[in-house]
């Protein structure tokens, strides 16, 4: 009897051991055994790498040390990048009543992603993957305007002089200009064959000589889409309004664009421009730019 008794009490022993174990193992999992969300937010190492990559090659000309001081002053390449995606209002509206492009929208700052909402319809959603360019709306006329083009259009002003860290980017160093009294540094950007879609766009770009900051965006569109036969648009100046300093990084408030005159000033005054909503989303998953469900790809330019 005492045998028997013993037994049960042995079995009821090694079953409660094996029902620990279990447990114990459950609540010590190794973190690589838990489910990962895919972030478009790249890691800090692939950062400083590409920044340090990235200062050694600006500060190897005169030009470069421009665009790199004016990198560090408007927050540093480095915090751009660790911030992560960026999401804003671009809100663009022409003087003399055409085309009004007012868009809520989300970039990849790494990839160059974009997926753009329509202010007041949300479901009205156009983008680029890297790859396509897509649009999803209920008819034909909610965009009236090439959003392949406008996917990274309001990204490339908001975004400078960050942007210029990437391949393809040739700087030219011109001599300084006055701008609204104040003396400024002159770059003048353009692209390598290959680069994006209008590789034959430049832009000048004015740096207060004293704070570094810019100030001025002088540029031509050559879209191939709008110019199908070659050429391109009149020269624009465009003058940066105000500042605002979200998560770091110093953005302007508004814009103004005029036609630029002959002898380089600002002449006709054709739009306004304000920059508004900023936030960077740190934890934004990478699928926020696959394209949708219901969605259009855009065939050509």
């Amino acid at each position: 009897m005492k045998i028997k008794l013993l037994l049960i009490i042995l079995t009821i022993v090694l079953i409660y051991s094996s029902c620990k174990d279990k447990k114990n193992k459950t609540l010590t999992l190794d973190d690589s055994t838990k489910p990962k969300i895919a972030l478009a937010k790249v890691p800090n190492s692939w950062v400083e790498k590409r920044v340090k990559k990235t200062k050694e090659k600006l500060n190897a000309t005169e030009a470069g040390k421009i665009i790199w001081q004016a990198m560090q002053a408007h927050g540093g390449l480095e915090k751009w990048h660790k911030n992560g995606p960026i999401s804003f209002r671009f809100n663009y509206q022409p003087i003399d009543g055409s085309t009004k492009r007012d868009t809520y929208q989300v970039i990849d700052t790494w990839r160059s992603h974009a997926r753009h909402y329509q202010v007041g319809d949300s479901t009205a959603q156009y983008g680029w993957n890297g790859k396509n360019a897509w649009l999803m709306a209920k008819d034909s006329l909610t965009f009236t305007y090439n959003t392949r083009f406008w996917s990274l259009t309001p990204y490339f002003f908001s975004g400078l002089p960050f942007l210029l860290d990437g391949n393809g980017v040739n700087l030219e160093l011109l001599p300084q200009k006055e701008f609204n009294k104040r003396l400024n540094d002159v770059i003048k950007v353009t692209f390598a064959d290959g680069t994006g879609d209008a590789p034959d766009d430049y832009y000048v770009l004015y740096f207060d000589n004293e704070t570094h900051k810019m100030s001025v965006i002088r540029y031509i569109v050559s879209y191939p889409g709008y110019f199908k036969k070659g050429g391109n648009s009149p020269e624009k100046l465009m003058e940066l309004f105000g500042e605002q300093t979200i998560e770091g990084i110093s953005f302007p408030q508004s814009y103004k664009t005029h036609w630029l005159t002959k002898d380089e000033t600002a002449g006709e005054h054709i739009t306004n421009i304000t920059l508004s909503n900023i936030e960077f989303k740190q934890n934004l998953k990478a699928s926020h730019f696959y394209i949708p469900e219901g969605a259009k790809i855009i065939e050509g330019l």
